[in-house]
């Protein structure tokens, strides 16, 4: 028998498939969110899904899509203010320009 000194040559075995892409996060159907929160606000919390029979999660998902909510409304109603204050004068010369048309109304 042969024997070599040193360690034995193994053959490495390549798989002929090409791996797999990692998944995108955003096909996910949804993430795990850990949130700390003060005690009275989880006795509070704890209090509101035993009288609304929901769990956690569903109460916390709700109360953040309703602030989410409110808060692109609020985004709006501002975009909204600052372009009519910004076509102000436009919008008095067209009322005035077409004055003579809604007195024919009358």
């Amino acid at each position: 028998m042969n024997f070599r000194k040193g360690k034995p040559k193994m053959k490495v075995r390549t798989s002929r498939r090409t791996p797999k892409p990692p998944k995108a996060l955003a096909h996910r159907a949804g993430r795990k969110v850990i949130v700390e929160l003060p005690a009275s606000l989880y006795a509070e919390t704890e209090k509101a899904i035993a009288q609304l029979s929901i769990n956690r999660s569903n109460l916390i998902r709700s109360a953040l899509q309703e602030y989410l909510d409110k808060l692109r409304k609020k985004e709006l109603e501002t975009e909204l203010a600052e372009g009519y204050i910004a076509n102000a004068s436009h919008a008095r010369e067209t009322a005035e320009a077409f004055s003579h048309v809604d007195s024919e109304l009358l």
